[in-house]
C-alpha cells in the first residue's frame, strides 16, 4: 500500500535559519512527520546521502553555491534524479523561474509566500509523484515488446540481451502514453499532461531529458532511435514494427 503523503521525508535547503524553522514548524502542524534542514549546498549533499529525502524545498542563493547548480547535480545522479524539487526563492524574474523549471523542478514559488499555499503545492506534487508505489502495481498492466527489448509495466522493468533495467515513474508514464497511442503522434502538451498533470507548462525541456534516458533503456542505438521517434515541433511517436 502506498504511503500517506505526510509520511514522506522533506528536506528544506535554505541559508535562512528562521525561514527553515518557520516552514518546518508549519509543515509539522500540517501533519508532515519527517522534516530535515540544510543551510548550504554541502549540508544538502550530506543530507541527500544520509536522510534520502523524498521531497526537496530548495533556495537559489546559498552561501557556498547556488540552487541551480545543486539541482543539476541532483538530476545527474540516478539515486536522486526522481526526487521532486520545489524552488523557493526571492528571485522573481521569469528567466529564473523558467530556468528552474527547465532544470526539472516540479514547481517554483517566490518569497514572500503563503505557508498554506506552499503546503498545498507540496501535497499536490507528492500525490502526483508517488501516486502508485511499486507494490501497488497491477499484475495485468501489460507487456510491450520493442524488438529485443521487453517492457513490463507492472514490474517497471526493461529486459534485453544486456540485462534488466529499472524504469522510473516518469519513464513509465511517458512510455504508457506513447504505447496507448502507438503509431500516432503524441503532442508535447498531451505527453506532459499525462505525466505531470495540470501544471505541466514549461516541462518540454524536462521531457527531452527523460526521453533521452528512456531511449538508452529501450533502443539498440539510442542516437538513432527505431521505436521512439521525434516529430520535430510537434511531439513523439512510438513506432509499430517495421515503421520508420
Amino acid at each position: 500500500m502506498a504511503k500517506d503523503i505526510h509520511d514522506y521525508r522533506i528536506l528544506i535547503v535554505d541559508d535562512n535559519e528562521e525561514l527553515r524553522r518557520m516552514v518546518g514548524g508549519f509543515l509539522k502542524k500540517e501533519g508532515y512527520g519527517e522534516i530535515y534542514n540544510a543551510g548550504d549546498c554541502a549540508e544538502a549533499r550530506r543530507a541527500l546521502n544520509s536522510v534520502r529525502p523524498e521531497f526537496i524545498i530548495l533556495d537559489i542563493n546559498l552561501p557556498d553555491g547556488d540552487g541551480f547548480s545543486l539541482m543539476k547535480e541532483i538530476k545527474r545522479d540516478e539515486k536522486f534524479s526522481e526526487i521532486p524539487v520545489l524552488f523557493l526563492s526571492a528571485r522573481d524574474k521569469d528567466a529564473d523561474r523558467l530556468l528552474g523549471l527547465g532544470l526539472g523542478a516540479d514547481d517554483y514559488m517566490v518569497k514572500p509566500f503563503l505557508m498554506k499555499e506552499l503546503s498545498l503545492r507540496i501535497a499536490m506534487i507528492l500525490k502526483r509523484t508517488y501516486k502508485k508505489a511499486p507494490e501497488d502495481a497491477k499484475e495485468d498492466e501489460g507487456i510491450l515488446v520493442l524488438g529485443s527489448h521487453t517492457v513490463d509495466f507492472g514490474a517497471g522493468t526493461v529486459t534485453s540481451p544486456k540485462g534488466v533495467e529499472t524504469l522510473t515513474v516518469k519513464e513509465i508514464g511517458i512510455l504508457k502514453k506513447l504505447s496507448e497511442n502507438r503509431g500516432k503522434i503524441v503532442t508535447f502538451d498531451n505527453l506532459c499532461m499525462a505525466v505531470w498533470g495540470d501544471n505541466y507548462y514549461t516541462y518540454e525541456n524536462t521531457v527531452m531529458v527523460h526521453m533521452r534516458r528512456l531511449r538508452e533503456k529501450v533502443e539498440d542505438e539510442p542516437s538513432k532511435p527505431r521505436w521512439i521517434v521525434t516529430k520535430r515541433g510537434i511531439g513523439y511517436k512510438l513506432n509499430n514494427e517495421g515503421e520508420k
